[in-house]
């Protein structure tokens, strides 16, 4: 093979990698971009190698020290979770950045980028699930022993009011009313001992969407424009479709509620194919494509930073009255459909992103797919 066509296959090697990749000079000039770096830094290659490695990553962070080592050492370095950050992108990323120098070529250091975006959103998911099952253990446990002396507090509540004075008639309605509540509580916990297998078709998510769409629009979102964008050419998904609207309606309520004091208060609701996605996970057999991604995004205050990793888990709520259940028990469908589901949020936006498996319609047969073990 000669020298040219070496290169010309190198070449097309290095732009079909997914991951971005850039290759620096010694004064940490970029020399070459690949595709993927292109779209990740949002800007052309003729643009990239035109600048520094620090004209695009925030002054002071470790990548551009992480060149400096490599080039010292001419050894290749690996560095986990380090965030890039970048007007040209926005938000900060989290990413590993693999580091190694070009041998031929003294001053050189290629950069590759592996976000860590989807990994972190799975290992969230599985820590939500492992959780869910913790309060299944504490329903199952609790739920018979709590709900017998209640109903007889109830019950005696219930005599209080027919003999009491008048002016203590209140509290023994208090007493029923949070007796009532107590229990309300216990039956929504107790949902997630149910384990069940699920009776799932292939179903229309845009069916689904749109009927999630007019009960709110006819209720709790009544105030709210909405926006679909939607993919036409959606392949069906194999669901509960109960279950599927039970999930997107718990998502619409929350934005819903959100946007109570929003001017201008928007939902937007957005579908698409996404193929390259697939993840294995422990107990389930072979690996699962996830290329149906649904996104509902509205635009109120946002939920505080600090939550946000932990929306998922049992009891934790933005609320003032919130029980925090209702996500918790949207992350457990979506998992026993084997899907996966994040949040992003910020002042201004607030996006949940649905991944889920489509009706497979050629078993074992997946083409253009990342892997991602957990």
């Amino acid at each position: 093979m000669s020298v040219s066509k070496t290169h010309s296959l190198e070449w097309c090697i290095l732009q079909a990698l997914p991951q971005p990749v850039l290759l620096c000079g010694p004064l940490s000039e970029i020399l070459m971009a690949n595709y993927a770096a292109e779209a990740f830094f949002g800007s052309s290659s003729s643009v990239l190698t035109r600048q520094s490695l620090g004209d695009l990553i925030a002054f002071g962070s470790p990548i551009l020290n992480l060149v400096e080592t490599v080039n010292a050492r001419r050894a290749p370095r690996t560095e986990y979770r380090m965030r890039v950050g970048s007007s040209r992108f926005g938000d900060d990323r989290t990413v590993d950045v693999f580091a190694a120098p070009v041998s031929e070529h003294e001053g050189r250091v290629t950069l590759l980028f592996q976000e860590r975006t989807m990994a972190d959103t799975i290992d969230r998911q599985l820590v939500s699930r492992g959780a869910a099952r913790s309060v299944t253990g504490l329903a199952a446990m609790l739920a018979h022993e709590i709900k017998n002396p209640l109903s007889g507090i109830r019950g005696a509540a219930q005599l209080l009011e027919q003999t009491v004075a008048e002016d203590e008639i209140p509290l023994a309605r208090l007493i029923r009313q949070e007796t009532d509540r107590i229990v309300a509580l216990l039956d929504r916990v107790d949902v997630f001992g149910d384990d069940r297998p699920l009776e799932r078709t292939p179903i229309n998510i845009h069916d689904v969407l749109e009927h999630v769409k007019l009960l709110a629009k006819s209720g709790m979102a009544s105030h709210v424009t909405f926006h679909e964008v939607y993919d036409p050419s959606l392949p069906p998904v194999l669901g509960n479709r109960d279950q599927l609207i039970q999930v997107f309606l718990n998502l619409v309520k929350n934005a819903a509620e959100a946007l109570t004091r929003t001017s201008n208060a928007e939902i937007r609701v957005t579908t698409a194919f996404r193929p390259g996605i697939r993840i294995s996970v422990a107990g389930m057999p072979g690996r699962i494509s996830l290329p149906l991604e649904i996104v509902i995004e509205d635009n109120g205050p946002g939920v505080p930073t600090e939550m946000t990793p932990f929306l998922f888990d049992p009891f934790v709520s933005s609320k003032v009255n919130g029980s925090g259940l209702g996500l918790a028990l949207v992350a457990k469908i979506i998992g026993d459909h084997g899907g996966v589901i994040d949040a992003d949020s910020r002042p201004g936006r607030t996006r949940f992103r649905i991944l889920l498996p489509v009706v497979d319609r050629a078993p074992g047969k997946h083409t253009d797919e990342k892997e991602y073990t957990t």
